[in-house]
């Protein structure tokens, strides 16, 4: 008995070292917290990740090799211990799953091989799952076996359109328009009112839905810090939305990774080819009511004209970025990232809709019928898919990742608000529980 009530009385004076602690607080009741492991989860992460997250030890060496950790909320440690222990709930609600841009400096370093940036790239798969509106397009989008069906709802769509063409022509009153400055144009299958209107469409659909799906990770992710509404931002939204576009834009946070150069040069390559291709698309879409056309607009553009220069060569852009991914994901020396099913549809995807862009190209200036039309039926059918699988698809983390951003810039996550950190370790047993 005296040498119990000697250690209980050494207790306070070991908690009370030199040493700076983090200061989690118990439940109310002062019990330990019951921590109920979400074993699908688990199983469904170790399925994704190949078992590899597993075998971390919790030595903190991703944490400290990562340069855009921040030291009041370093990662990827954290995560990899609420995964083990299938933590699903605090993971889906963690902003810092997605300032990872999966570099893999923490994979090649990791010395027991726990493939820490896979496990991210996993946990934002299923943010993306769990998020999307509807869940079920998001379950379809990540089974192989659900592919034919995915491509089956834009060829029909298309082909609705087609077949109503004449139909609404007719009720609209819409007579069928040539010029003699077009030469075997596409517009006598394919008018663009009902390309510009059917694209217009969808476009607009994917984009409110992916706007509920980041409305609710914006409110999901204020939970574990007790964001309320009595907290005061140091900064305007409006700001820290400038601030992160451009970093968006520069990709500040992909230039400082060591190890995956490769993939920063081909990650912005498609980035810039993609936005070179849509303000070409947002120019034609937008001809009749653009004030910036004194001119008449004549589309398609002549091969010279500096839009469709600047059309061909993002395709050329887009291309390249993705087939030097293709290179880096087979040919990665190291193995340092093992790409997914969700990675690969979208990369596929991309590269399918330039390459069938170009194809049409080519053989409308040769005047090959009727492939020319076949292939652009193709080309459209990629692009509609593109945008109608934008919240459910990998697309979809352009979106998150930025919200995720703006988030940490305006509730001072970033700029060492100490109350926001506070909070946060307040709360986190709850949380968990």
């Amino acid at each position: 008995m005296e040498v119990k009530e000697e250690r209980s009385r050494d207790v306070p004076e070991i908690a009370e070292e030199k040493h700076q602690r983090p200061n989690y607080t118990l439940p109310e009741n002062g019990k330990p917290v019951f921590v109920e492991p979400d074993l699908e989860f688990i199983q469904l992460l170790l399925k994704q990740t190949g078992n590899s997250y597993k075998k971390c030890m919790q030595c903190g060496t991703c944490s400290a090799t990562c340069d855009i950790s921040q030291e009041s909320r370093p990662f990827p440690g954290k995560e990899m211990a609420w995964a083990a222990w299938g933590m699903k709930n605090r993971l889906l609600v963690d902003p810092d799953v997605w300032l990872c841009h999966q570099c893999n400096d923490c994979s090649t370093r990791c010395p027991r091989n726990a493939r820490p940036g896979d496990l991210l790239a996993a946990v934002r798969q299923e943010s993306v799952k769990h998020y999307a509106f509807p869940r079920f397009l998001a379950r379809w989008a990540n089974e192989p076996q659900s592919l034919l069906l995915l491509f089956g709802i834009p060829i029909l769509l298309l082909s609705l359109a087609l077949g109503l063409k004449d139909s609404i022509e007719k009720a609209l009153g819409i007579a069928p328009t040539a010029s003699n400055d077009i030469i075997f144009a596409y517009s006598s299958l394919l008018p663009h009112w009902m390309l510009i209107g059917f694209f217009t469409l969808f476009s607009i659909l994917a984009i409110a839905l992916v706007s509920v799906s980041i409305k609710k990770l914006w409110t999901s992710m204020k939970a574990p810090y007790g964001i309320g509404d009595s907290f005061k931002p140091t900064r305007s939204v409006f700001r820290c939305i400038v601030s992160t576009v451009k970093k968006v834009f520069m990709h500040d946070d992909f230039a400082s990774c060591t190890r995956s150069a490769p993939r920063f040069w081909s990650h912005i390559i498609v980035f810039y080819g993609f936005i070179s291709l849509c303000v070409v698309c947002l120019w034609i879409v937008t001809a009749r009511i653009n004030p910036l056309i004194h001119t008449e607009f004549i589309y398609p553009f002549s091969f010279f004209s500096p839009w469709k220069v600047l059309a061909n060569f993002g395709g050329l852009l887009l291309t390249a970025g993705c087939l030097l991914m293709i290179w880096n994901r087979f040919f990665d020396v190291e193995d340092t990232h093992s790409g997914t099913y969700f990675d690969w549809v979208f990369l596929s995807m991309l590269l399918l809709v330039v390459v069938t862009g170009f194809g049409t190209e080519v053989l409308h200036y040769i005047h090959l019928d009727p492939h020319r039309h076949l292939i652009y039926f193709v080309h459209l059918v990629f692009v509609l898919a593109l945008i109608l699988y934008l919240p459910y698809s990998k697309f979809a983390h352009l979106a998150y990742r930025t919200t995720a951003l703006v988030f940490v810039e305006y509730f001072g996550a970033n700029n060492g608000a100490s109350n926001l950190k506070q909070n946060a370790d307040s709360l986190s047993a709850e949380e968990i529980k």
